[in-house]
């Protein structure tokens, strides 16, 4: 009881600051307002050393809604968390990566973004571990070590900012423009951002992350880890339009994209197909933010955090009463035993494919029309294309193993645990996801966008999701994925996200692994009988192979000889 009144408390606090930071933010977008906010921590031989806080409009939005995202994930937790030991600890790691991203979110200084930056990537490692096994601590490391590289790529460009004689980014935003000399400092800060969004060839360590417990995928995926970088890279964006290597970025974010649909649509963990819809989700945000649109991959930002946060939470529910089973085959007609559930996750995940008049609509329709409008080649239209149609595909195959298709093998073993808790975490998400879109378009872009298109390019995304379903049908039924199935290469190319698992972790450590395995060997272990005594037979062994090989060589060409002579002779003979 004191825990949940402690929990209580801490949604309430989370859900009267994400108010406040809502009408802040129409206050400051109203008035056109930006406050820097110094603190004076103390002063050492005339080196003042402040702590820097910037808000404006975009700061107090992301505010706003990683606040009422945390407060329904806090009030989520108190049911599907309920019996673990550990519950006090795992709230206050949950409210410490909360604190995390705020910090990231409020700073202009680069050594404070480290603060916070690097608070996200501990505290993520805390909880994917959290639950305590093998896979998880496998799991856990690759996730901190790839995001430590963004660490690092972090540090050296606080470093190389020192010619700037202050970390204050946001003061230099035109001179880093114009001086051609720092466009090491972007190139830094976009491999940071990728590492912390999981973009090729960094993107691993996402699906991995899914050993973590629910509420902490959905927090993380939806608001705080993973949309860092895009924050990060939506604050450089001044300096992203002069970049010369911008194309090339553009299309790792275009691949990520594809590669995650096409994973996606071969994946029977629910939760990891959940993971890959993220990963598409940011190729998506950060190929529209290198086109030059930051206000609409920020307004992407928003409506993907509301409906993903949502996503996660259901299928949490999901698997909470499945009996902690993740695997979609034995799933099905979910919609008779949990009816408000379905009608929740069906929401999100039309949202997700970009259904009309959701909220994942308005954001979605605007990115593939102002992609329509650009001048680009057909190549990147074509995956652009193909990726969202893969998007459509695995979000009506999910609606499909869960909903449409019989029941499994699990349906008599269903707890039917509807907890009404869970359900009530559930309500204000259902709303924003409804009615977000149309609002925050709304707020962003009070004059509409009048892109004026022909007829066939304005009803593209109507026709997307046509082709989606008829894909999503391909998957399902055809005999393409048996014949693919039956190839084993192919099959674990596209599950396996393109081997990239394997390439990060068995690639990286079997060869130093054997070559210390023969270090070990001569250097440590007895190094002079492994080289005289041991050496020594092996060499011979391998000479007497060879000496073998010989005789036998030699035998097979005598006989030959002699059968030569035989069959001459035999001809004199004859005649």
């Amino acid at each position: 009881m004191i825990f949940f009144s402690i929990c209580f408390i801490m949604m309430l606090i989370l859900f009267l600051n994400s108010m406040l930071m809502f009408y802040l933010g129409l206050y400051f977008m109203v008035n056109d307002l930006s406050y820097f906010i110094e603190f004076n921590l103390f002063n050492l031989n005339s080196s003042s050393i402040v702590m820097t806080f910037y808000f404006d409009w975009m700061c107090m939005f992301f505010l706003s809604v990683v606040m009422f995202i945390s407060c329904s994930v806090i009030y989520y937790s108190k049911f599907y968390m309920e019996g673990d030991l550990m519950l006090n600890r795992f709230i206050s790691l949950v409210l410490m990566f909360v604190f995390s991203m705020i910090l990231l979110i409020v700073s202009p200084n680069l050594i404070s973004i480290l603060l916070g930056w690097d608070g996200l990537g501990l505290i993520s490692y805390c909880l994917v571990i959290y639950y305590q096994n093998i896979k998880s601590f496998n799991a856990g490391m690759l996730t901190v070590l790839s995001n430590r590289i963004g660490d690092v790529f972090l540090l050296i460009s606080i470093a190389w900012m020192l010619n700037f004689g202050s970390w204050n980014y946001i003061f230099y935003m035109e001179f880093m423009n114009k001086n051609k000399e720092m466009l090491i400092i972007l190139i830094f800060i976009l491999l940071a951002s990728f590492t912390k969004s999981a973009q090729i060839p960094f993107s691993s360590w996402l699906p991995a992350a899914m050993a973590a417990p629910t509420p902490v995928s959905s927090l993380v995926h939806s608001s705080t880890l993973v949309t860092a970088g895009v924050y990060l890279m939506i604050r450089f964006e001044k300096v992203l339009k002069e970049n010369i290597f911008i194309n090339w970025f553009m299309m790792i974010s275009v691949l990520t994209m594809f590669m995650s649909g096409l994973n996606a649509n071969y994946e029977y963990d629910m939760k990891k197909i959940i993971a890959l819809s993220t990963l598409s989700q940011l190729g998506l945000m950060m190929s529209i933010l290198f086109l030059g649109f930051s206000k609409l991959a920020f307004f992407h930002l928003l409506t993907h955090a509301l409906f993903k946060a949502l996503l996660f939470m259901c299928a949490g529910l999901l698997i909470h009463n499945l009996m902690n089973f993740q695997d979609i085959r034995y799933m099905g007609s979910i919609i008779f035993q949990m009816p408000f559930v379905s009608v929740c996750f069906n929401f999100s995940n039309l949202s997700l494919c970009g259904f009309p008049f959701l909220a994942g609509f308005y954001s979605k329709d605007l990115i593939l029309e102002n992609f329509f409008l650009m001048n680009f080649n057909m190549f990147i239209l074509f995956m652009f294309l193909i990726s969202t149609i893969f998007t459509v595909s695995y979000t009506f195959r999910l609606i499909y193993f869960l909903m449409i298709k019989n029941y499994n093998m699990f349906s008599l073993n269903f707890l039917n645990d509807n907890s009404w808790g869970m359900n009530k975490s559930f309500m204000g998400l259902m709303i924003m996801v409804i009615l977000g879109g149309s609002m925050l378009s709304w707020l962003l872009f009070p004059y509409p966008y009048m892109i004026c298109l022909p007829l066939k390019f304005k009803l593209m995304p109507l026709v997307i999701i046509f082709i989606g379903l008829l894909v999503s049908y391909l998957f399902i039924y055809s005999n393409l994925k048996q014949n693919i199935i039956k190839n084993y290469f192919l099959m674990m190319f596209f599950s396996m996200m393109w081997f990239m698992p394997i390439i990060s972790t068995k690639g990286i450590i079997k060869f130093p692994m054997f070559s210390m395995k023969d270090y070990s060997l001569t250097m440590d272990q007895n190094w002079t009988e492994f080289i005289i005594s041991q050496g020594i037979i092996k060499l011979m062994k391998t000479y007497s192979s060879w000496i073998d090989l010989l005789f036998f060589y030699f035998n097979l060409m005598l006989n030959l000889f002699l059968m030569m002579i035989f069959i001459w002779w035999l001809l004199i003979f004859m005649n």
